[in-house]
C-alpha cells in the first residue's frame, strides 16, 4: 500500500531531523479507503517498518495489524472529525518548538510572510493530561483554522492535506521556532507591520491564488 511506504518515510524523516526521540511521536494518514493508518506504540520513528503500522476505522476500530495503539490515538481522531480538508497529521516532539511550549508561549506574532502563508498562527493548546479527553480538546478553540498548534508541556501537531503538506509544516514550524530563539539571543525581532500582512495576503491570493483563512492571522 502506497500510503503505508510514504508514512514509513515521515516517520524516518521526523528521526533523522530530531523531532522526536526513542518512541516519541506518532503519524496518521487517511487512505483512500476512509481508513485511518497509525503507526503503532512503543517503537522508535527511525526505525519503524511496515510492520508497525495499524489501520483503524474513523471510529477507532482495528482493522488490520498487530500492536498497541498509543492513547494519543484520539488526537488525531478529534481532528479528524472536524476538518474534512485535512487528511494527515504528524505529531512530534522538536525541541524548538517544543521549548516555546514550555514557557507557555504560542507563535503568534508574524515575523516571516512564508510562514503566514502556510502556516499563519501557532497557537498554544492548554496543557491536557495524555489518555485523556482533554488532550483532544485543547486544539478546540483552534480546530476549525490552524494548521499548527503548540501543546502546552508537551510538543507540537501539524495537519496536512496529505502526508507530505503535514510533514513539511511541522519542518517549517521548527524552523520558524529555533529562528525566533536565536533572533531573540541578538535582540528583539522585528515583526510585520498590519500594513505589510495586508499587502502579503492581497498578492498570494490575486497572484497565486492563495487564501488564508483571517481568523489563523489576525
Amino acid at each position: 500500500m502506497q500510503e503505508v511506504e510514504k508514512i514509513v518515510s515521515v516517520c524516518h524523516k521526523i528521526y533523522n531531523k530530531g523531532y522526536v526521540s526513542a518512541f516519541d511521536g506518532n503519524v496518521s494518514v487517511i487512505t483512500h479507503k476512509n481508513t485511518v493508518l497509525f503507526t503503532r506504540s512503543g517503537v522508535c520513528k527511525g526505525e519503524i517498518t511496515a510492520d508497525d503500522i495499524l489501520e483503524f476505522d474513523l471510529k477507532g476500530l482495528l482493522i488490520k495489524g498487530e500492536g498497541r495503539i498509543t492513547t494519543e490515538f484520539k488526537l488525531h481522531l478529534f481532528a479528524y472529525s472536524r476538518r474534512p480538508d485535512v487528511s494527515a497529521i504528524v505529531h512530534c516532539h522538536p525541541v524548538y518548538a517544543t521549548a516555546f511550549s514550555l514557557v507557555g508561549e504560542g507563535l503568534t506574532d508574524h515575523y516571516f510572510p512564508e510562514v503566514i502563508l502556510t502556516l499563519g498562527k501557532v497557537p498554544l493548546c492548554e496543557y491536557g493530561t495524555p489518555s485523556t479527553n482533554d488532550l483532544p480538546l485543547s486544539l478546540e478553540p483552534y480546530i476549525e483554522h490552524s494548521w499548527a498548534y503548540l501543546l502546552q508541556n508537551h510538543g507540537a501537531i501539524t495537519l496536512g492535506r496529505d502526508l507530505d503538506d503535514a510533514y513539511y509544516k511541522m519542518e517549517k514550524l521548527e524552523h520558524t521556532a529555533e529562528t525566533i530563539f536565536k533572533a531573540r539571543m541578538l535582540g528583539t525581532p522585528k515583526t510585520l507591520s498590519p500594513d505589510d500582512i495586508s499587502k502579503l495576503l492581497k498578492i498570494s491570493e490575486e497572484t497565486y491564488g492563495i487564501k488564508v483563512d483571517p481568523r489563523n492571522i489576525y
